[in-house]
């Protein structure tokens, strides 16, 4: 109703949401280009950022001193991976660690911690018992974390804790965090590399982050585990939660994928930004970026396909533009399923 009636302004967004998913990101880069700058000139007051795993990549540009030139790096850098055969957590770790040092300029930290306009808060999963290991044994534990999440996702539990890394020490509007025990923990300069680093470790792919700084100590991976696309916390009582994302339905937690049941229903003032599905037709193979291009694309190919898939989400950005300044974004609304 807010949306038909007044059209959609940067002052009523109370809530940025970013989900994981790796490089699926890629098709929201030409958005964030128009969405940051305008999000950052309206607000009236501080928006909390609320992301896992590669959306916390995402959302610590939007804090960076230069917004653009940082979400820039992080393409840039992202893009340019490139592995030998099938890399060990070891190797896939290394190059996330070389990607985060790409866009995070030097003296970025403070700015990203003591950001005047966007509390960032970033989601991450402490792993317990055998999914604190490496090697076979994280296997069993994440084996172990899929059947009791089958069961009901509170669980999960039984497996992982959410903690999340709060930009000054604020929890935001997301309370009661709901279905996982979850602690809060200061976002600080000491530990945000380590904050931003274990919400991308993606189990069984990467290494996990040991003992941030200011945490509980354990061993701490990709948020996506417990937030792949969020549950009902992010709709807030007052404003709008904004939501760019890659799809235009939203699965609470990494586990959840394979259960079309467990889907995020009922928000009441969330607006999800989403490609249709006639632009992810018209892209390289028909299809958003994903984990598996890596395995089943040549360098090459996917380099050209991941570039193309950039520069084509320009046009999400430029229909984002015009929606908003026409006012017809609330016509063209949809409810959410």
């Amino acid at each position: 109703m807010e949306l038909r009636d007044g059209g959609l302004s940067a002052y009523q967004v109370r809530v940025l949401v970013g989900a994981s998913g790796g490089p699926k990101w890629l098709v929201l880069r030409g958005l964030d280009r128009v969405l940051f700058p305008w999000l950052l000139r309206g607000v009236r007051e501080p928006v909390h950022a609320v992301a896992s795993s590669i959306g916390s990549w995402r959302f610590a540009c939007l804090c960076a001193p230069d917004p653009l030139a940082a979400l820039e790096r992080f393409e840039t850098a992202y893009v340019e991976q490139r592995y030998v055969g099938k890399p060990s957590p070891e190797v896939v770790s290394n190059e996330g660690a070389r990607i985060l040092g790409t866009f995070l300029g030097d003296g970025d930290a403070g700015s990203i911690v003591d950001h005047a306009l966007v509390r960032l808060h970033v989601v991450t999963a402490r792993f317990r018992h055998l999914g604190a290991f490496e090697g076979v044994a994280q296997l069993a534990g994440l084996a172990l974390a899929a059947a009791l999440n089958t069961i009901a996702r509170p669980a999960l539990s039984g497996s992982i804790e959410r903690v999340v890394f709060d930009a000054a020490g604020d929890p935001g509007p997301f309370a009661p965090w709901r279905h996982l025990p979850t602690r809060h923990v200061a976002l600080t300069r000491d530990n945000l590399v380590a904050a931003l680093s274990a919400s991308a470790a993606i189990p069984a792919v990467m290494r996990g982050v040991r003992d941030p700084s200011g945490a509980p100590p354990g061993v701490y991976r990709d948020g996506g585990v417990a937030d792949y696309h969020f549950g009902e916390e992010i709709d807030p009582d007052s404003g709008l939660a904004l939501y760019p994302h890659f799809y235009s339905h939203l699965i609470p937690g990494w586990f959840d994928k394979p259960l079309r049941s467990r889907r995020t229903r009922g928000l009441r003032r969330a607006v999800v930004l989403a490609p249709s599905d006639d632009f992810v037709a018209s892209l390289p193979r028909a299809k958003i970026p994903d984990r598996e291009d890596f395995s089943t694309l040549r360098d090459d190919e996917r380099l050209a396909a991941w570039r193309e898939v950039v520069k084509r989400s320009d046009e999400l950005g430029d229909e984002f533009a015009e929606l908003v300044e026409s006012g017809r974004i609330g016509r063209v609304a949809l409810p959410l399923g």
